[in-house]
């Protein structure tokens, strides 16, 4: 299908119901998502190497003691902004308690979104989703980059309301670490 044939059948505001039906819908597996703007991002399906370090980490946190409802992979987070809701889908996130039920979780209670790198994401990863990520008041928001080390780049959000990075590591150097140090 052509992209003019699915703007056709687009509405002329994108809901986060809306989205929320793309991604259901999607037989192959895309990521559909909305920046508070209204702007909609299409991903593509993750491939092997970017579904075996979203399983690293999970099992990492899991083995530390965070709980299977605390660390959860792929759950949509409503972004607020000035003129509407966004909705993102980190690749994993965790959780002080279980978020509520639902499509798009609000912020509430969310301690650390944890983005990978896909073909095509660096420039949302790490600049788009930063910014909204920091606006929204996620404390903390990692990026792992898909190069040969798998570098986990951590920031943490500062009394200015902006993400420091507070270290830049390889996976398997994290991987070693104990994760309360980083969740302090």
């Amino acid at each position: 299908m052509s992209a003019e044939a699915v703007g056709m059948h687009m509405p002329p505001v994108v809901t986060l119901a809306d989205v929320a039906a793309m991604n259901a819908a999607d037989p192959y597996g895309h990521r559909y998502e909305t920046s508070p703007e209204g702007v909609l991002s299409v991903m593509p399906p993750p491939d092997v190497e970017h579904a075996t370090i979203a399983s690293r980490i999970f099992a990492w946190l899991i083995m530390a003691g965070w709980s299977a409802e605390q660390v959860l992979q792929v759950v949509g987070v409503r972004i607020p902004g000035p003129d509407g809701d966004g909705g993102r889908i980190p690749d994993l996130t965790v959780w002080r308690e279980p978020p509520v039920r639902g499509v798009w979780s609000p912020v509430t209670g969310l301690l650390l979104a944890i983005e990978i790198v896909s073909p095509g994401s660096e420039a949302m990863d790490s600049v788009t989703k930063l910014r909204e990520y920091a606006s929204a008041g996620i404390p903390r928001y990692w990026v792992v980059d898909r190069d040969t080390a798998h570098t986990v780049t951590m920031c943490r959000l500062d009394a200015t309301g902006r993400y420091a990075e507070r270290a830049r590591m390889p996976l398997a150097w994290l991987l070693r670490t104990v994760p309360a140090e980083h969740l302090d």
